[in-house]
């Protein structure tokens, strides 16, 4: 399938105005809030402000747990550019009110301004990610929520630095509070006038109708969620992202002044680094998925995480703060580098986590309840940021533990989440070995898998050269596949959790276990009717000198129960790989070749009426050509 690169989706009509807009937004979002927060903390005492400050971060959270339910079901029952648009309208209403409470110096005026622009950004949240799988094709979704992803950290980091600085000259004779006034203003109207070019998305549910109570819909849709645990899973592991992101930035003011011993502007520089890290993590993310969902790459996000946490905690854990307080003594200091790179790699490694997770996310709820699984998972983000916070008061407050060691504690639960999590859908620890093995042994090319149905019941019928036959379709093919396979081998450690996990069908001779013949056979049966993709190896053993051997009758017997399309494909470049045959037994030396390169190929779709077992043996064999 045809689909466009991350620098050509970006200029395309059905995602660049959509980009333009909710990055406006965000922006937006944060420069008032973030103004208001630097005035409040600089017009009043310590103590006023200091609560004051935390009352304005919980009432810009506190509407998401109030009106996300709603927000999910309005999205899914109207056309999203059109509430797009209707939403942009409000923030051109609320900024026209922000800039009068700046003016007025009216505490509780900025604060109910600021409450408005939570619940505008409540309402926002199921559409930013409901509309891109109506806007992009599957192999875009990763590179759409990539840039999205990038896009909203970015202009998170430029709304909060020029909200503060521009806050920072509000005094008598200056006029930070006029270019604050400009800024919110015209790109709350720019916002407006680019969402006019997001292209229509039609509601898939216009005759919803929509239950007001947030408690007893956010129940439900969790009910629903937990019907697909994958679903349900990506969810909590999109929320332990954010508490883990909350609890780093919440505390790298302290970390700055208490520990690191700068200034404002070493703070501006470390939100950068973690700010960058996610860009480009989400960024090379898209890259690194070749156009699927690669949740390969999610288990390294978390490891990621995990080793760069705890180096973060050693790093600034032994740094000896110099005597002045500026960027320039920080950085000629000892282990100032080590603390720039730790915590840009904790962005990066985030970036790899959260992008696929989204993606997942979004590919697996049904479209009629997408906006509304969004939705729950934008309560559940709310609600572990708030824990967040109490985790960040429980141990560095009540335990009186140091930065530091708050920082080791989050990195070592990170690495508790991640295992509990994977050990929950094992799929994220399959697809990571499919992906290291097509990354570092071999160099995969494809040939004709488009000609693969993207969906209902097919069968695979594919040369079998060695032990990671399967694993490398599966990684090529974007399609779940579940492989009908020798019994033998579907029992060999390590490969057994893998075929067990992707639903593999273990099979072997009914002479063996005839008992175990005839459940596969059902098994199989029972596959092809649910509407799977099926894929046999034929020859029924591995090749012991590279040729193709001959193909069983067992084939033609699964299609007289169940007559389904087959697709002839074969492996080439396989043979003399450490995994294959050659030169005696497998894994009998230590591997000599990597990235071998490697081409699965697809031949035209066969008829049941057309396939028999010495006819599919030639078609394989006219795929396979000379490169065994």
């Amino acid at each position: 399938m045809a689909h466009l690169s991350q620098s050509q989706l970006l200029r395309s009509r059905r995602f660049l105005p959509f980009f333009c807009t909710q990055f406006l937004g965000a922006f937006n979002d944060n420069v008032f809030k973030n103004a208001l927060i630097v005035m409040i903390a600089f017009r009043l005492a310590a103590s006023e402000a200091n609560f004051l400050i935390n009352l304005a971060a919980g009432l810009f959270i506190l509407p998401f747990f109030l009106f996300s339910a709603t927000a999910g079901q309005v999205a899914d029952k109207t056309d999203k550019s059109v509430l797009i648009r209707r939403i942009k309208l409000a923030e051109i209403a609320i900024a026209v009110f922000g800039i009068g409470a700046l003016y007025s110096g009216n505490n509780t005026f900025c604060l109910m301004v600021l409450f408005a622009l939570g619940v505008q950004s409540a309402f926002f949240g199921p559409v930013k990610y409901a509309i891109l799988p109506q806007h992009l094709k599957k192999p875009e979704l990763v590179s759409g929520n990539a840039l999205v992803e990038m896009g909203t950290f970015v202009s998170i980091l430029l709304g909060t630095i020029v909200g503060g600085l521009l806050a920072g000259q509000t005094g008598s004779g200056q006029h930070g509070l006029l270019w604050i006034s400009i800024i919110i203003l015209t790109t709350a109207g720019l916002g407006y006038w680019i969402s006019r070019a997001i292209p229509s998305a039609v509601a898939p549910v216009p005759e919803l109708k929509i239950n007001y109570n947030p408690v007893s819909q956010t129940r439900r849709m969790l009910r629903e969620a937990l019907k697909k645990p994958s679903v349900f899973y990506a969810i909590i592991g999109i929320s332990w992202f954010w508490l883990l992101g909350a609890a780093y930035l919440t505390q790298i003011p302290s970390l700055t002044r208490n520990v690191l011993g700068g200034s404002e502007s070493l703070v501006t520089l470390l939100l950068c680094c973690f700010t960058i890290g996610v860009a480009i993590g989400s960024l090379l993310c898209g890259r690194l998925s070749g156009g699927r969902v690669e949740l390969g790459l999610v288990p390294i996000g978390a490891a990621g995480l995990t080793i760069a946490g705890v180096l973060l905690a050693f790093t600034t854990g032994g740094y000896q703060p110099p005597a002045e307080a500026t960027v320039t003594a920080f950085w000629a200091a000892e282990g100032s580098l080590g603390i720039l790179i730790n915590l840009t790699l904790i962005g990066i490694f985030g970036g790899f986590f959260i992008v696929p997770l989204y993606a997942m996310m979004q590919e697996r709820s049904d479209p009629s309840i997408r906006a509304r699984i969004i939705a729950v998972n934008n309560v559940l983000n709310a609600l572990f940021m708030v824990v967040a916070a109490v985790l960040g008061i429980v141990f560095l407050n009540l335990l009186g533990a140091t930065i530091p060691q708050f920082f080791l504690i989050m990195a070592l639960m990170n690495a508790a989440v991640a295992v509990f999590v994977f050990a929950k859908v094992p799929e994220f620890a399959m697809r990571l070995l499919i992906w290291l093995l097509s990354h570092t042994m071999y160099r995969v090319n494809h040939k004709g898998l488009e000609r693969i149905p993207a969906e209902g019941p097919a069968i695979i019928a594919c040369n079998h050269v060695s032990y990671v036959d399967a694993l490398l379709l599966a990684g090529a093919v974007r399609r779940p596949i579940r492989f009908i396979m020798y019994k033998p081998i579907y029992e060999i450690p390590v490969l057994h959790f893998i075929f067990k996990t992707s639903r593999a069908i273990p099979i072997c001779s009914k002479q063996q276990d005839p008992a175990g013949y005839a459940q596969a056979f059902a098994e199989i049966e029972q596959g092809l009717k649910d509407g799977d993709l099926l894929c046999i190896f034929p020859e029924g053993q591995l090749t012991k000198d590279g040729e193709l051997q001959p193909f069983k009758a067992g084939i033609e017997k699964i299609l007289q129960r169940t007559p389904v399309p087959v697709i002839p494909m074969a492996l080439r470049g396989l043979w003399g790989s450490f995994f294959s045959h050659k030169d005696g037994n497998a894994f009998s030396t230590l591997p000599r070749r990597f990235w071998s390169r490697v081409c699965v190929v697809a031949g035209d779709p066969l008829t049941a009426a057309e396939v028999k077992a010495e006819a599919l043996q030639e078609t394989v064999l006219d795929l396979r050509g000379q490169h065994r």
